[in-house]
């Protein structure tokens, strides 16, 4: 009888303790709870983070970009941060270190994004007309005398970016192809810069992507149209000297492991976006597109043979 105070006290202070750490998983739930909720893909601490490299000036396509950003939350109810690289490896490596999780860039990186990292692609621009492919175009100014891809031997060139598909890959593979070889090479690192290089005949010739003429109006649509307004007789001084082969159009890449359900109301919104007015003028000013379409991994497959048996090792040319 005596143990019986004794064991009373036991089972108290076992309930007690028991009570305690009860007690104490709520404390610590109520307390981390937020912090975790905070870390949640879409909020504030951890929002959407989307990259949109700019064939053109930075500044016009930031102001487009908020558009974009301001419909994403509305529709979707996460934060989303947009980010204006001046490059698509950069983008890449954003992919590669985490801080990426959906971007709009060229054939050629997404091939790189997905070989390094697992980037899927989810949609595929399209460009005005509805096309759904596009082209590289190699220009001269027409004081050169080059009317044809064999007088580009020997000359000075100007290519946009080594990442760039119109701008350097498939114009590249076209010169290898017919055992042309420029004298020398350079890179203006955006689209009208290459028309202005050759505008005001810096270089001999340059490459950029090609669009044709609106079907309805005849507006011409190709790179040289970026620079219309600086030069007005544009149109007259540089021409088209060659066209490259078509490939599909630029893709909407995602992380490998961007969750279903966040992807799909990011596909969901972004086609919501391109439906309307003003989507249409801002993914005209970012991108000089009107929409998007379906796209599979398999659709670059063509790109990849063209890398493997003209181009070589684009990749050492990026870490020079």
């Amino acid at each position: 009888m005596e143990f019986q105070p004794y064991r009373r006290r036991q089972r108290l202070l076992r309930l007690a303790l028991l009570y305690g750490i009860i007690a104490l998983a709520g404390v610590v739930r109520l307390s981390v709870a937020p912090l975790l909720r905070e870390q949640e893909l879409g909020t504030a601490g951890r929002p959407i983070r989307l990259f949109l490299v700019p064939s053109v000036d930075a500044q016009k396509v930031t102001q487009s970009a908020a558009e974009l950003v301001r419909f994403l939350q509305e529709r979707t109810g996460y934060v989303v941060e947009a980010s204006v690289p001046t490059s698509y490896i950069t983008v890449v490596e954003a992919f590669g270190a985490g801080r990426a999780d959906i971007a709009a860039v060229n054939a050629f990186s997404y091939l790189l994004a997905h070989e390094r990292y697992g980037a899927r692609a989810v949609l595929r621009v399209v460009r005005r007309g509805g096309e759904l492919s596009y082209r590289g175009q190699i220009i001269a100014h027409v004081a050169s005398g080059i009317t044809t891809l064999r007088q580009l031997h020997g000359r000075r060139i100007a290519y946009v970016d080594p990442a760039s598909t119109s701008g350097y890959i498939l114009p590249k593979a076209l010169l290898e192809r017919e055992g042309i070889r420029p004298a020398e090479e350079v890179f203006a690192m955006r689209h009208d810069n290459v028309v202005t290089m050759v505008y005001q005949r810096q270089v001999d010739a340059g490459a950029t992507y090609y669009s044709p003429p609106d079907p309805h109006t005849g507006e011409i649509r190709d790179a040289r149209a970026r620079v219309l307004h600086q030069f007005p007789d544009v149109l007259e001084k540089v021409q088209i000297v060659a066209l490259t082969d078509s490939i599909p159009n630029d893709p909407i890449i995602v992380r490998a492991d961007l969750p279903e359900p966040v992807l799909e109301r990011l596909i969901q919104a972004l086609l919501e976006f391109a439906a309307t007015p003003q989507g249409k003028r801002a993914l005209y000013e970012i991108y000089s597109v009107e929409g998007f379409a379906p796209v599979h991994d398999r659709d670059y497959d063509g790109l990849r043979r063209l890398l493997r048996q003209y181009v070589g090792d684009v990749e050492r040319l990026l870490r020079q």
